[in-house]
């Protein structure tokens, strides 16, 4: 198992590049179960999750190759609508694929998944949704089992609360569907976006893209024609990167971004009293006289992201005053809370809001990621801890970023990868 060594003390400077977005890449390729045709997907991280789905799908009957950032992946040979537990326990995202094999096939069995344990995240609005479509569901065995055998059928679906993996898988189904499907409360994530965009230009009749209701007119059953598309930039890694120079109090600038995608970020940052340049494709973050503190809330796009409320939360322990972050979103994402205190942060909790104590001196420490955000807010405090840093239970990190030691490293950053 690896650890990542950090040396503490330490300015960050130059630019580093951003990588295509893994929470709009993954629900992407699972959309090519819908696909008639090869299709070439260019700027895909090369990061653990993207693997795991790519060899879920060739565990289905799919063919794929994966070099250099592209993906070239032809699921016209796909023969299985079974995805099994050994694969889909190791990232939630998997449950993605119930709706385009359902859609698809009229029948499908998809394990229950497993990922991050961050919170309960149920999927039980995916399955009330395609219930409404017409499915017949039943939980056997650790198995969404779910059959259609006449197909699914466009319906109006108001969602609970807002869901993006489901907002995704039932876009997906309804792509395929008889007659017109409208969905209500949906999510407004540029990862959606983009997935209604890659449908739309498949051919599929989609209006609404980008708002909280959309309407999509079904294939009746028939594939689609998915067009060659690149991954959107990943808008968490390019936050990440910002909280790196914001708690170093460096200038940096981190390129191929949307800013658009950014502004909750971006917006933070400058009210805590960083300097903050745009283009059309890049940020430049410039050091803040005295780093204000914050209060944060997290909720769905365009609001305040939860995937950034732990690397705030460790440039939070550096800012001139007390910080206070409302989680909303997962009851269970502040478990980074006592690594970050074992490193010298002063943090309290109450129920879904923490009280972050400023100005703090930070100590290098033996700390253990616990998932995938919480892995990058403890390398972000090890850059201002007294010492060096070892980051244990890393293969959570390596789920969502693609060679951080490297880009880390090219900003001067003293980072390394060792073998326990």
């Amino acid at each position: 198992m690896h650890y990542l060594s950090i040396e503490g003390k330490q300015k960050l400077q130059g630019s580093v590049s951003i990588s295509g977005a893994k929470n709009a890449a993954l629900p992407l390729l699972a959309a090519t179960l819908l696909s008639k045709n090869k299709i070439n997907i260019s700027n895909v991280p090369n990061v653990a999750d993207v693997k795991t789905l790519l060899k879920l799908l060739g565990n289905l009957g799919a063919s794929s190759s994966y070099d250099n950032n592209h993906v070239t992946i032809d699921t016209t040979t796909v023969k299985s609508a079974c995805a099994n537990y050994d694969i889909v326990r190791k990232m939630r995202a998997s449950i993605l694929t119930l709706g385009p094999l359902l859609a698809r096939f009229g029948h499908c069995e998809v394990s229950l998944p497993g990922g991050c344990a961050i919170g309960q995240r149920p999927i039980d609005l995916h399955l009330k949704a395609l219930e409404q479509m017409g499915a017949i569901i039943e939980l056997e065995q650790g198995y969404v089992v779910a059959k259609a055998p006449d197909g699914l059928k466009g319906t109006t679906i108001i969602f609970d609360k807002v869901t993006v993996t489901g907002s995704e898988n039932i876009l997906m189904a309804a792509s395929l569907a008889h007659g017109t499907t409208k969905l209500v409360n949906v999510a407004k994530e540029p990862e959606v976006v983009q997935l209604c965009e890659v449908l739309q230009n498949a051919g599929v009749k989609i209006d609404g893209i980008g708002t909280s209701q959309l309407t999509i007119v079904g294939s009746g059953g028939n594939l689609l024609d998915i067009q060659d598309f690149t991954v959107i930039p990943d808008r968490i890694e390019a936050g990440t990167y910002l909280c790196a120079g914001a708690i170093t109090n460096s200038k940096i600038t981190i390129t191929n971004v949307i800013p658009k995608h950014m502004e909750a970020i971006t917006l933070k940052l400058e009210r805590m009293g960083f300097g903050i340049e745009t283009t059309n494709n890049s940020i430049t973050i410039s050091p803040a006289s005295k780093i204000l503190p914050a209060d944060i809330e997290t909720t769905e796009y365009p609001g305040f992201p939860t995937d950034m409320q732990a690397q705030f939360m460790a440039l939070c322990t550096q800012a001139d005053g007390t910080s206070i972050i409302d989680e909303r979103l997962f009851e269970n994402r502040f478990m980074h809370v006592s690594e970050l205190c074992r490193m010298g942060a002063t943090v309290k909790l109450k129920g879904h809001s923490a009280t972050v104590g400023g100005n703090s001196e930070l100590n290098a420490a033996d700390v253990m990621a616990t998932d995938l955000r919480a892995s990058s807010a403890l390398i972000l405090a090890a850059f201002v801890a007294e010492g060096t840093t070892k980051v244990h239970r890393i293969y959570h990190l390596d789920r969502g970023y693609e060679n951080l030691e490297g880009k880390f490293s090219a900003l001067g950053a003293k980072i390394e990868r060792l073998e326990e």
